[in-house]
């Protein structure tokens, strides 16, 4: 499988769900660079499964390991475990020890509605399904959130802060409504999706290019890595459709003194932060959608792909009735992702002329 990603801040993320190990491969790191392993552990955990009553019952530590390119630094203080990159290709993986294989076992040969078992078994040429959805599931976000969630504290390191946090879920917007809507939904046997909102302060003004490497793009590549996320959208998205251009258009005022470029900023930002692809010092503002869950306990149709017949399917096992608090954090990681890759290729754009 190719689950690549980046141009100077590369990612590559192998493993499955039910295989002993997940974990990433991650270029760019130069030699010195530091990253606090704590703090990582704690972004992980905001992931993990297991977690509240309104998880999966699937427990995870989902404390990486550092197999190569950084080393435990000598510069440790205030209790804290310091990692130092040593330019080698950093090599991290997570333990899957809370595999329970036989909960597929009775639906190996039915492709589950909403899942990708259908073309991955298509794909493969095999009757079976990909234990716990293989290579495709949400559990391959784990090793997604290592590069993230060290992208996040070297972007912190500049000034760049990046947040997100359910807008809606189950078309519910206030907290207590939305927790309540992913219980109905699990006493009924199903799911529900929402809305992330994510918001990236501190970004310079003219980090992005134009077209394919744009922002937008590349946010939304990585983005859309995470295997539940059906949409997404910067500053008024769809709604600017229905806007006339004095509607949508930023007007820009000097909130500074002097004729410095960073004196300029905009009176709204219904761009979401990026123009032409670039940023433009405005806050970097997106929405995404994620599905429901599809593993559900509800009967549904399907078909058998050993003996060709029709079957009724009702989900057994360890599943989440709403991933989208689980979510966040996944959304964090890949916008860090995107946004450290696009800094180092603007770096490395000026140190070339």
């Amino acid at each position: 499988m190719i689950n690549t990603y980046g141009d100077n801040f590369k990612i590559r993320i192998f493993g499955e769900s039910h295989a002993p190990e997940i974990g990433v491969e991650i270029e760019g790191l130069k030699a010195g660079t530091s990253f606090d392993f704590g703090k990582l552990c704690e972004f992980l955990k905001r992931r993990a499964p297991g977690r509240d009553e309104n998880s999966t019952g699937r427990r995870e530590e989902d404390v990486p390991l550092i197999k190569s390119g950084a080393k435990l630094s000598q510069k440790n203080f205030d209790d804290r475990v310091l990692y130092e990159c040593t330019g080698e290709k950093l090599l991290a993986v997570i333990e899957n020890k809370d595999i329970k294989s036989g909960d597929y076992a009775g639906f190996r040969n039915v492709p589950r509605p909403g899942h990708a078992d259908y073309p991955a078994m298509v794909r493969s040429g095999s009757d079976e399904a990909p234990l716990g959805g293989g290579p495709y599931s949400g559990r391959m976000t784990a090793p997604l959130c290592i590069a993230g969630g060290i992208a996040l504290q070297l972007l912190s390191e500049q000034g760049i802060s990046i947040s997100a946090e359910a807008v809606r879920i189950g078309g519910e917007t206030e907290p207590e409504a939305m927790k309540a809507a992913i219980a109905c939904a699990k006493a009924d046997g199903d799911s529900v999706g929402g809305v992330i909102a994510c918001t990236v302060a501190g970004m310079p003004v003219g980090i992005g290019e134009p077209m394919f490497q744009g922002i937008e793009n590349k946010i939304a590549q990585a983005v859309f890595g995470i295997p539940a996320v059906k949409g997404i959208e910067f500053g008024e998205g769809f709604n600017a459709a229905e806007l006339r251009g004095s509607e949508n258009n930023d007007e820009y005022y000097f909130c500074g003194s002097g004729r410095a470029p960073e004196s300029v900023s905009a009176k709204t930002n219904h761009a979401g932060g990026i123009l032409g692809g670039m940023s433009f010092g405005m806050p970097i503002e997106l929405r995404v959608a994620v599905k429901p869950t599809p593993s559900i306990a509800k009967p549904q149709n399907s078909v058998n792909l050993r003996s060709y017949k029709e079957e009724t399917l009702s989900v057994t096992g360890r599943h989440d009735p709403c991933i989208v608090p689980r979510a966040v954090p996944c959304v964090e990681a890949a916008v860090a992702i995107a946004l450290y890759d696009l800094i180092l290729i603007y770096k490395e754009g000026k140190n070339g002329k």
